[in-house]
């Protein structure tokens, strides 16, 4: 049966990702926690390739979306960080990421792991360095706001009271909140489209019949074009791109082809594409674009004509999966393996609960309050967006209470603030604010 086939087909993928991504959030929290944004946005300032280069090197390894690293980028453009070692953070960054770097080893394999963090290298320094010598001055400077939140979401003056605690209580609320970030925030942040990217997977790997991927290999440049329109449009993460590309390899899809969705697809999205025209520019934004698809297409042919094609063959149950029927199944499902899975699963249902079902707090009960008001933003995808728009607004002076809805796209604020201050704020994340 079909279903029979699809609940295998998404099993598998899961079963094989699970250990690593969960491995990949935990690391993505200890970074969270550890690495912070003034310190990034003091290397990140000044001309010429060493910002480019800093900036690519810090963008590499976090985990954040397309969406996610806008804000992220305001945020260091805001704090002195260059227009070229902003473009290379915003190329870099959500391409890969330690959660999706250790699920590509996962699923493709060691060469594919390798060589995705160093085409996105490629591609920051490119972009970046054309940003830097064909439009300088993209984007604003933006001032800060009287109270600047820390990266760990406090004020300065929380966080200087809390360094007077002990060394190892520092520590272990440090690690109690890596762990949480990573397992919730993350979780939260990519969970929709690591779903919907083990969906996908299942129904290509069920319903796409071999044939269609494998004429479409006769040419190669046209695969990959067609693969570049397909996937800058779709948004996708760069964890849930991973499933797509070896179920469309598994149907005979070439390896470079398929690298092309895993760095296009993460990189541009017509939301993150829309907000960068505005705040750096059209110039900077086609540079921005153009370095994505050109790296992507060049990694991919290199891939596909030079590099050994056994470096690429997958080697993970290939029968099970291509086919996608347990009759023909040879991978085990074992006790580590499951129980990653399900504990992944739970933590993704609790994100969606949490999404879609909002915790009512003292903001809606106290509607009378006339000091309290809706505002929409336009923009905000994922667990990072609605945290940025949080901390900016909560940092103005007067805000005693703010609460975003990251489904519906709006932030309640209370407090004596005028309308004007939060509207700046929520531009300042990097969002757009709607009548």
């Amino acid at each position: 049966m079909n279903f029979t086939r699809f609940f295998y087909s998404f099993a598998t993928i899961l079963n094989e990702m699970s250990p690593y991504i969960l491995l990949g959030f935990i690391i993505a929290g200890i970074l969270h926690v550890y690495v912070r944004p003034e310190t990034m946005s003091h290397h990140l300032a000044g001309n010429g390739w060493k910002p480019v280069l800093k900036a690519a090197l810090f963008g590499i390894p976090l985990p954040l979306c397309s969406c996610g690293v806008l804000p992220t980028a305001v945020s260091l453009r805001r704090q002195g960080a260059s227009p070229a070692a902003a473009t290379s953070f915003l190329i870099a960054t959500p391409q890969t990421g330690v959660d999706s770097i250790a699920a590509t080893y996962s699923l493709l394999g060691l060469p594919y792991a390798i060589i995705r963090p160093v085409a996105a290298l490629a591609g920051a320094l490119f972009g970046g360095l054309a940003v830097g010598k064909f439009a300088p001055e993209a984007g604003t400077q933006m001032p800060t706001t009287e109270s600047t939140a820390c990266h760990c979401g406090d004020s300065h003056d929380s966080c200087a009271a809390g360094s007077n605690k002990s060394r190892r209580t520092g520590f272990l609320s440090r690690m109690a909140e890596a762990v949480r970030y990573g397992l919730v925030d993350m979780v939260a942040s990519v969970g929709k489209w690591l779903v919907i990217g083990l969906i996908i997977a299942a129904l290509i790997t069920v319903f796409v019949p071999d044939s269609l991927f494998v004429s479409l290999n006769r040419y190669p440049l046209l695969a990959m074009v067609v693969m570049v329109i397909v996937a800058v449009p779709m948004y996708i993460c760069a964890t849930g791109s991973i499933p797509i590309a070896l179920s469309l390899m598994l149907k005979g899809l070439s390896p470079g082809t398929a690298f092309v969705l895993l760095m296009a697809g993460p990189a541009a999205n017509f939301a993150s594409v829309m907000i960068l025209s505005r705040t750096n520019g059209r110039r900077a934004t086609t540079i921005y674009l153009g370095s994505v698809v050109f790296t992507a297409m060049a990694f991919g042919l290199l891939i596909d004509y030079i590099l050994p094609v056994s470096w690429f063959a997958i080697d993970m149950g290939q029968g099970g999966m291509a086919s996608g029927c347990h009759e023909h199944a040879d991978v085990a499902f074992g006790a580590f393996e499951t129980s990653c899975s399900i504990l992944l699963s739970v933590l993704l249902a609790y994100a969606a609960i949490k999404r879609y079902f909002p915790n009512s707090n003292h903001i809606k009960s106290e509607r009378h309050n006339m000091n309290t008001r809706d505002y929409k933003i336009k923009g905000m995808s994922c667990a990072h967006c609605q945290k940025s728009v949080h901390n900016s607004i909560a940092a103005l002076h007067g805000v005693s209470a703010v609460s975003v809805d990251l489904n519906k796209g709006i932030a309640t604020v209370e407090g004596d603030v005028s309308p004007s201050d939060v509207i700046n704020a929520i531009e300042t994340a990097g969002f757009e604010y709607s009548e």
